[in-house]
């Protein structure tokens, strides 16, 4: 019974530690780390505002094989002139195992399956107005994003959201009394018109019963 146990807790603990990474990437727990990564993504999304994807990627490949392939040469000259053999440079990144295993696949296949379902579940809910009051919220969602589209395009929001991903957690995290006590106030507000909105549409009101 052990044994079957053990792939699961290995791979909730693995899930666990990914989860953990990524929180401590927003938090900026380690500066340079979060720093390295986030002018990196900035740098990439920026790129391709400029050029093609396939200009991006070239780029990209090219430097890094420039990258790698001095660095081999340099090793190799410097075993030539030292008269040492200390075999390939790269040699610890090439026996890492990288391949998916088959659990790997079906487990990230049946997240993907569980998402797909419930987003076409909750868009079927919504366009066929199961909750009227829902719907509604939806089709405010959508004209409000006709704006957004309008002043912004694809990349310009990925970019936007990035820097809120980067900046919004250490910002709450250090004003969260102020910033709770803010959306308690906000919430409350449009709470408050939902009501009178559903108040004042035959049909709107939630069944409760």
């Amino acid at each position: 019974m052990q044994a079957a146990a053990d792939p699961v807790s290995h791979k909730e603990c693995s899930w666990s530690g990914w989860k953990g990474q990524a929180v401590d990437l927003l938090y900026w727990r380690n500066v340079k780390q979060s720093g390295g990564v986030f002018s990196s993504v900035l740098l990439l999304l920026f790129s391709l505002t400029q050029f093609s994807v396939v200009s991006v990627g070239a780029y990209l490949a090219l430097a890094a094989l420039s990258a790698t392939i001095s660095f081999r040469i340099y090793k190799s000259v410097l075993q030539a002139v030292q008269k040492t053999d200390e075999g390939h440079p790269f040699k610890s990144f090439l026996e890492v195992e990288i391949a998916l295993s088959q659990d790997q696949i079906g487990k990230y296949a049946d997240k993907i399956m569980l998402y797909s379902n419930t987003c076409m579940k909750e868009l079927r809910r919504l366009f066929l107005v199961q909750d009227l009051v829902d719907s509604l919220k939806f089709a405010v969602l959508m004209w409000l994003l006709t704006y957004v589209g309008a002043l912004f395009n694809g990349l310009t929001l990925l970019i936007l959201a990035v820097i809120c991903m980067f900046t919004m957690p250490v910002i709450y995290e250090k004003h969260q009394a102020q910033i709770d006590q803010y959306v308690g106030l906000i919430r409350t507000q449009v709470n408050s018109v939902v009501g009178k909105i559903q108040a004042k549409i035959p049909g709107a009101k939630r069944k409760e019963e």
